[in-house]
């Protein structure tokens, strides 16, 4: 299938909520089509390059990842100058076979849906249950120590309505940093490609980790990279370390 492409320094997992503002002409084309066509587009992973390098006709310098994520446009707001602020959901992974930069303003690619296999489903609900239980003390641990400024942890996601899986909406979850997490008080997914992805999400870690997170070939495998991953950031704020990940445009600056 032929699927329009929005390059991001980001990385989009299914199930998870992402807000957009759209200002370039050519993606403003992008999603009037997407709206009318009641179709959606894809986020890809920047790689290499700049997307700024596709506005000068250069899309040789710009890399994208080869797994993407599938985008439906859940909430749209225009402004008076063309602009729209969106809100987007994953709802599932797509491989990139063939990109075209030249037959639109913006990247096409012929894409193919990939399913997400459970793997050895013994071994995936045991993970499930100690990703899941890493994940609430991972939470407790992001909670404000004595003389520390609290801050609610603010995850948007697909929930369905009153159980029906028709009508889905994105939603905010909030979990008060400056109150206890439990078990009971965040409904934490049993489903191991569910869990995995929301965690994927929202688990703090480089893009191109991210990135290897959403392109495993199984929900097993995913949950044993994100208990690693856990792991790592349970010890970091243990000693209320954060993980530095550099902001490419000053680090250049200082380069150049």
């Amino acid at each position: 299938m032929r699927l329009p492409l929005f390059p991001l320094h980001a990385v989009l997992a299914p199930g998870i909520a992402l807000p957009l503002h759209i200002f370039e002409e050519r993606y403003r084309v992008m999603v009037r089509r997407c709206l009318d066509s009641s179709t959606p587009f894809g986020v890809v992973l920047i790689r290499e390059g700049s997307e700024v390098a596709l506005r000068h006709g250069v899309a040789t310098e710009l890399a994208i990842a080869g797994v993407g994520t599938f985008a439906e446009i859940r909430e749209a707001s225009k402004y008076a100058d063309g602009r729209w602020d969106l809100l987007v959901v994953g709802t599932g992974r797509f491989s990139v076979l063939e990109v075209d930069a030249a037959s639109e303003p913006y990247l096409v690619a012929d894409v193919e849906p990939l399913p997400d296999a459970v793997g050895d489903e013994e071994v995936a609900e045991r993970l499930v249950a100690r990703v899941g239980a890493r994940f609430i003390e991972y939470l407790r641990e992001l909670q404000p120590r004595d003389g520390e400024l609290g801050l609610p942890v603010d995850v948007q996601v697909e929930v369905e309505v009153d159980d029906d899986p028709v009508e889905e909406v994105a939603a905010e979850v909030e979990v008060d940093a400056t109150e206890d997490v439990t078990v009971e008080s965040l409904r934490v997914p049993d489903d191991p490609s569910a869990l995995s992805f929301l965690l994927t999400g929202i688990v703090q870690a480089e893009l191109n980790r991210k990135q290897a997170l959403l392109e495993a070939s199984t929900a097993e495998e995913r949950l044993r990279d994100l208990d690693g991953l856990l792991r790592r950031e349970l010890d970091l704020l243990d000693r209320r370390l954060g993980l530095y990940i550099p902001d490419r445009a000053s680090l250049s600056d200082r380069l150049n």
